[in-house]
């Protein structure tokens, strides 16, 4: 099994973007390797160029204790390493 650090980004491709009350984007991106998906409902709209199939970047940090059944943080990036928005899985 291969271990995953915090610093390690992988890319993913924009598969989707919703406008949310004009303050903030709905971004779904798919990795390219393995084709899962996470959605990241608040990404600031202001300064956000990115369209559908353009490249972004996940960053994944495990918890320190479950929630239910989420074990995960994800962090979305921009090619500059600026973090977008984050969710837990």
């Amino acid at each position: 099994m291969t271990t995953i650090n915090e610093n390690d980004r992988f890319e993913c491709r924009v598969v989707n973007i919703i406008d949310n009350l004009k303050q903030w984007k709905g971004v779904t991106v798919e990795d390219i390797d393995s084709g899962g998906r996470v959605y990241f409902a608040k990404v600031k709209a202001e300064g956000f160029n990115v369209a559908i199939g353009d490249s972004l970047y996940i960053g994944i940090k495990e918890l320190a204790y479950g929630i239910e059944e989420m074990s995960m943080e994800v962090h979305l990036y921009d090619e500059e390493d600026n973090e977008l928005d984050w969710t837990i899985l």
